[in-house]
């Protein structure tokens, strides 16, 4: 997605930031960057802005407190948003899934620092192709081994299919990659109709109201769903399962002073109140660097690299071409 598109959301966007603080907040420890009166923190659109600020809010108001200065809670409707606010300097903050956050790092001065750990304790989500329970999709589906994917290759034509957002890492990249790129397939032209949902709560419900035969969604999701609605939960049948994917990225500006980064990265780091964090499905943080998402990079090049591959209009000259630009940012990547 060009950086004009993206553009184009953050202005509207911006405006339904809200603030977990009172106006009467301590502004923090006036020896660390005292210019930085507040911390503005982008949220991704996993699911609707009300479930996000019931999930949300006790944590923000946590890390306030220990910051010592307000924490001012932006939450998106599309990924572009939470890009594109800290690339214009209107975010110190933001949680990202891992494609989003590898835009962010390449045009966005995002630099992560810290990723979630489940609440099973583990530091790894599945994409997901999903299904309503009556859909008879699931009766030509081997559902033990997961071959909804094949279904998908072979009858695309028939069905109506909703991906989460094109920024999404479980939603658009890897189910683009392993089941469309590797398979010779565009998306766009396969199905009967093609949407973007927007959220993976959104593609859920498209599932569950028969409004799209198959959907992207991904364990995380569908975990929390099973707690806060198990009779929607239930009407959802997997047919797909990914390789594992890193659990999601916490990144703050790289220009942020080091004394608040250190601040903000002792918070994270020390944080364990489980009542706060198991409605948003994690038991706490682990250090984190860039390099941890190479492989969301990696996966982004080789889905590249098929789709050139694919690409009927270019010339054997061209494609080459384009094949060996990739392939040396992969080996870059490699080094």
């Amino acid at each position: 997605m060009s950086a004009t598109l993206l553009g184009s959301c953050i202005n509207s966007q911006f405006s339904q930031r809200t603030s977990i603080s009172n106006t009467d907040s301590n502004t923090g420890d006036e020896t660390c960057a005292p210019e930085i009166e507040e911390i503005e923190f982008g949220i991704s659109p996993s699911e609707s802005q009300e479930n996000l600020k019931t999930h949300w809010a006790p944590f923000l108001a946590a890390m306030e407190a220990e910051l010592g200065r307000p924490v001012i809670a932006f939450y998106a409707t599309d990924y572009a948003g939470v890009i594109e606010a800290m690339g214009a300097n209107k975010l110190q903050l933001a949680w990202y899934g891992g494609k989003a956050y590898i835009e962010a790092a390449k045009r966005s001065n995002a630099e992560a620092f810290t990723r979630t750990v489940n609440s099973n304790g583990t530091q790894g989500y599945y994409s997901h192709l999903i299904t309503n329970v009556a859909n008879p999709i699931i009766n030509e589906v081997d559902l033990q081994e997961g071959t909804g994917d094949r279904y998908i290759v072979d009858h695309a034509a028939e069905l109506t299919f909703a991906f989460n957002d094109p920024n999404s890492t479980s939603g658009f990249l890897v189910p683009t990659y392993y089941i469309f790129a590797r398979n010779r397939m565009n998306p766009n032209e396969a199905f009967k109709e093609l949407i973007f949902a927007g959220s993976h709560e959104a593609t859920a419900l498209a599932v569950v109201n028969n409004q799209v035969d198959v959907a992207t969604n991904n364990s995380e999701t569908l975990t929390m769903l099973e707690k806060s609605d198990p009779e929607t939960r239930a009407k959802i049948q997997v047919i797909w399962t990914s390789p594992v994917i890193p659990t999601e990225p916490i990144a703050y500006r790289k220009d942020l002073p080091s004394c608040l980064k250190e601040q903000i990265s002792s918070f994270f780091y020390n944080y364990k109140d489980v009542t706060v964090l198991e409605p948003l499905g994690w038991s706490g943080f682990v250090p984190a660097e860039d390099k941890d998402w190479n492989t969301i990079r990696e996966l982004e090049i080789a889905k590249d690299i098929l789709e050139v591959q694919n690409n009927q209009a270019l010339s054997t000259e061209e494609k080459q071409q384009q094949i060996n630009q990739l392939e040396q940012q992969l080996e870059e990547l490699q080094s």
